[in-house]
């Protein structure tokens, strides 16, 4: 009965992580051209603060979530994910996780330090959104993909 629980919270997370990623990407960079500069510069101040204060819990739950359902369905396939297509795009989907992950706290650490620019900022969440559309392909395909 667990495991429904977990898959619950793992994928609203995810729509959490992935909406705010996709509305940086493909809105803000759009609704750039259209306000001013100060004005825009005020409301990613503003979309950033909320960010840094919503998403270190969201990817604790997407995490959390995420590692107890592997533990308690899929630890087997990935003790020897190479035996199965679907254990081999569940690992790969966990390497490009870990990888937002650490993309997240490098960011987190980049802003603590004051070193955050619009070059970071843009590099970081076209990384995070390609990572995220390929995860999403990722999971869907575990369940319809074989080789």
């Amino acid at each position: 009965m667990i495991y429904p629980i977990l898959l619950t919270l793992h994928l609203f997370a995810a729509l959490i992580f992935i909406g705010t990623v996709f509305f940086e990407v493909l809105f803000l960079e759009s609704i750039r051209k259209q306000l001013p500069a100060r004005l825009m510069v005020l409301l990613e101040q503003a979309i950033g603060r909320r960010a840094r204060q919503l998403m270190p819990w969201v990817l604790l739950v997407l995490f959390s979530a995420g590692a107890g359902m592997v533990w308690l369905r899929y630890l087997p396939l990935i003790e020897h994910p190479f035996t199965s297509s679907f254990g081999t795009l569940l690992l790969l989907k966990i390497v490009l996780a870990v990888s937002v992950l650490l993309h997240f706290l490098g960011a987190m650490l980049l802003f603590k330090t004051q070193r955050m620019s619009a070059a970071w900022v843009k590099f970081i969440h076209t990384s995070v959104f390609t990572h995220m559309v390929v995860i999403v392909l990722l999971a869907k395909g575990m369940f319809y993909l074989t080789w």
